[in-house]
């Protein structure tokens, strides 16, 4: 047995080798094609080779009869350019034999390991095969037949190995998707099978609602990403013979709901059965949504659209049943169906103009007055302000119906008067909204939400706004109210948590108002709004709790979207002072926070994001955007001797000095606004750079050599740049010193401490000239050109190291390869000049 597995092995590792170097997304398995060598293609021509395998399945043990699955779904992936047609029907009919086999005898599918492998072998079928060269296999319809009772026993076995039905599904997925395809005369047999496995698996689903809660398993439901991914295989199966599936739903459907109310109106409820009955129908709502969200323009028929409107009447009135209810009751699990059904609908029926004489309409009018899609929006809208208003408390609601509401608000593409009718519903609402107060009720990240709402709404606002200055300071009352409510506790003996809570509300709701707000004019309002008087109260708050994250990460996340030029709404009138104006603001908070961060000494591991990094991650982000933004001339401060720009700039090195390089790359969201930060400096402010001190240089261009070898190409392409603008400021200083010209030339005291300093510390350069010939000779390089910028700046500052490592190089290679590698760096730098000019670097 130790012999056999170690052969099965074997085999299997050769048969997943990477022949051509494409290194694969192993998690893709089911894309998979092996990309066999030609000369193996007579092993694979021998139909004994396939025996061999079938056999091993049938006569070895568990453990040992995996691999040889494992192995047979590596035979199926083989790519099809091996064989000559004739040749691959006949391959395709012997795999076909043995999949035959295997269901005739299927007692080794006990085992989960065999089962999940046969599974992902049915599924790389399909992947690598035509429906039209399946059906003229000699064994077709028997097998196609033996794989749809597999498939049904697989769905009402619902918890043994739940994992692998994904496998199947997409077997029956590529196969219905197929459909419209099939040349051949012969028959596929979908039509009778695949509403089979959609009633299977509906039903299967059904009946594992009262089993979950009666003995407390884990619920299907709440794994959301796996039943989004099952429905989504499922929708396209369900479009065969949709007529069959849509009449077991509408059936399942009045069954279920009328059980419902009957539960309701009993006058001895038992909440058991109302919470089974609740399950049950959440299945039905997004199986609804599912299909309703599956139709294609081009299959579609008026009969398949009719369909999905008697199955849309359903789900209405399921919402007008449920929000019945409140506030009494409510279940989570429902209404995250509802609102995956209404996303579905909207994307499916609602906003084209096509859509307007849709069939589904016809017999929704009928039974609930909704004769076109702007009704099917009041209905939306009523829907979005009865959750906001009593389903506060249930976050995952709350985020969903908003992240809904945010939707609608981007896609506002033919009815400006029913947005403008939510706009006012919501207005005036709002007050409603529990999750709007500040009660001491609510956790501090239950006011996250209040972002994504802010947004939807001035998104809303945007839509009719132009230049009306009145209607904008409307829109902005409630915050005006809530700014000088804490304005006034600031001034007097103030309550700290209720101010706090405030502040961290209107900081967010701030920021989802700063960032739908686009275009010049509107965000001219804003920062008119905005400053001087209520920006200086959150700069007060900076000042006092910078201790506490949950006050001081909204704030500075404000701050960041205020400074970010997009779609150049910061390019303020030539007038006008307010881009410098709105850096000194940043500059002062970046100031306030470095030094007051700093204050608190060495922090512990568990402690040291939260408190320190995430913070310091956001300062970065917000001076990045300032700096790159091109709405501040920065010559401008120095001019007229204002320190903003240089304290800012200070505070930038304290708080990188207290960060170790570890931690750099260990917290992503702080590499990445690091490192792009550190590009825009290299770029436009090398004189800042340049009389920095030896320690802080050394670090800089450490945190740079260790980046160029990260994952994250963000971080490494911004490492290139950095180092590339260096090297580029190096070269043009010692060129510069070295020609003679008639005009005397200003020596740059700046270029010369930089030059003083490399010729110091030639090692940091050369370190990274072999970390980057080494990441282009030996690794799959993922950013080849901004690996690519720099070098040529490093070989002429280095041209005696570089011949030292070129050898080294070549030296390490084995004698085979010595001669193409040393070919290669003759290549590379033939016809290459002593300057950094555009084209040189191209050469």
């Amino acid at each position: 047995q130790s012999l056999a597995v170690q052969l099965l092995k074997l085999v299997l590792n050769c048969l997943n080798f990477d022949f051509i170097g494409n290194s694969a997304d192993e998690s893709a398995d089911d894309l998979c094609t092996v990309q066999i060598p030609t000369n193996w293609r007579t092993i694979f021509l021998e139909p004994e080779t396939l025996e061999l395998f079938f056999d091993l399945y049938h006569t070895l043990p568990p453990m040992l009869s995996q691999l040889a699955l494992s192995c047979l779904a590596q035979f199926a992936s083989t790519r099809r350019s091996l064989f000559s047609n004739p040749e691959r029907a006949k391959y395709l009919g012997n795999l076909i034999k043995g999949v035959k086999q295997i269901l005739e005898n299927p007692q080794g599918l006990s085992d989960p390991g065999n089962y999940h492998e046969f599974c992902r072998f049915l599924a790389r079928l399909k992947t690598n095969y035509q429906l039209g060269e399946l059906v003229m296999v000699k064994d077709y319809p028997e097998v196609i037949r033996l794989i749809a009772n597999f498939t049904i026993t697989s769905l009402q076995h619902w918890e043994f190995a739940p994992n692998s039905v994904h496998y199947l599904l997409t077997l029956w997925q590529r196969l219905v998707a197929s459909v419209p395809f099939v040349k051949t005369a012969e028959p596929h047999l979908l039509d009778t099978y695949a509403p089979e496995i959609t009633k299977a698996y509906i039903t299967s689903r059904l009946e594992c609602v009262p089993v979950v809660i009666r003995d407390g398993l884990e619920d299907p439901l709440d794994d959301t990403a796996t039943v989004f991914q099952q429905l989504e295989q499922l929708c396209t199966v369900s479009r065969c013979e949709y007529e069959k599936t849509c009449m077991l739903l509408v059936q399942l459907f009045d069954q279920n709901a009328q059980n419902y109310q009957k539960l309701l109106n009993s006058s001895s409820r038992n909440p058991l059965e109302i919470t089974v009955q609740e399950g049950r129908l959440a299945w039905l709502v997004y199986f609804v949504g599912t299909f309703v969200g599956g139709r294609l323009t081009y299959t579609s028929t008026d009969e398949h659209d009719a369909m999905d409107g008697e199955l849309s009447c359903r789900v209405f009135q399921l919402i007008s049943l449920m929000d019945a209810q409140l506030p009494q009751s409510s279940n989570e699990k429902v209404e995250l169906a509802i609102l995956w059904f209404l996303d579905q609908f909207r994307k499916t029926y609602v906003g084209d103009q096509l859509q307007h004489t849709s069939k589904v309409y016809a017999r929704m009018s009928e039974v609930l007055g909704i004769t076109d899609d702007n009704h099917v929006l009041e209905t939306f809208m009523t829907k979005i302000v009865t959750n906001l208003k009593y389903r506060g408390r249930c976050e995952p609601v709350i985020s969903r119906t908003l992240q809904f509401l945010s939707d609608l608000s981007v896609g506002y593409p033919f009815n400006v008067y029913a947005f403008n009718s939510l706009h006012t519903l919501v207005f005036q609402q709002s007050k409603h909204f529990p999750f709007l107060g500040i009660s001491d009720s609510y956790s501090l990240t239950d006011l996250r939400c209040r972002t994504v709402f802010y947004t939807a709404l001035t998104r809303l606002l945007m839509v009719d706004l132009g230049e009306d200055e009145d209607e904008f300071e409307n829109f902005m009352l409630p915050l005006t109210v809530s700014f000088e409510s804490v304005t006034q506790i600031f001034n007097s003996s103030f309550e700290q948590d209720e101010a706090k809570r405030m502040l961290i509300g209107l900081a967010r709701d701030l920021r989802g108002i700063a960032f739908a707000l686009n275009t010049k004019t509107s965000y001219t309002m804003l920062f008119d709004w905005i400053y001087p008087a209520y920006i200086s109260v959150l700069q007060r708050a900076i000042e006092l709790w910078y201790q506490e994250p949950a006050c001081t990460t909204p704030i500075l996340k404000l701050m960041a979207e205020f400074m970010q030029n997009r779609s150049q709404r910061l390019n303020f009138d030539v007038s006008s002072p307010n881009g410098i104006l709105l850096f000194r603001e940043a500059s002062k908070m970046i100031c306030t926070y470095g030094n007051q961060i700093l204050s608190l000494g060495t922090l512990s591991k568990d402690q040291v994001y939260p408190l320190k990094l995430k913070g310091i991650s956001i300062c970065y982000s917000a001076l990045k955007s300032a700096l790159c933004g091109n709405y501040v001339s920065f010559g401008v401060f120095k001019l007229y001797g204002d320190n903003h720009f240089d304290n800012v700039l200070q505070a930038f090195v304290k708080m990188l000095l207290s960060v170790s390089h570890s931690d750099l790359l260990q917290y992503r969201k702080l590499s990445q606004s690091y490192y792009p930060l550190l590009e825009c400096l290299t770029q436009d402010h090398m004189s800042f750079i340049t009389s920095l001190e030896p320690r802080v240089l050394i670090y800089i261009l450490t945190s740079i050599s260790e980046g160029l070898t990260a994952v994250d190409t963000i971080v490494s392409s911004s490492c290139c740049a950095s180092l590339d603008y260096i090297v580029t400021y190096l070269f043009k200083h010692l060129t510069k010193d070295s020609k003679k010209t008639l005009r005397p030339r200003d020596v740059s005291p700046e270029g010369q401490r930089l030059l003083h300093f490399m010729q110091q510390n030639p090692e940091i350069l050369q370190q990274m000239m072999s970390i980057l010939m080494n990441t282009i000779i030996f690794e799959d390089c993922r950013n080849q050109w901004s690996v690519s910028r720099p070098l040529l700046g490093l070989i002429l500052l280095n041209e005696k190291y570089f011949g030292e490592l070129r050898a080294t190089l070549i030296a390490s290679q084995p004698d085979s390869k010595r001669e193409v590698l040393s070919q290669c760096f003759r290549n590379l730098m033939e016809g290459v000049e002593q300057n950094l000019l555009v084209k040189n670097r191209d050469r």
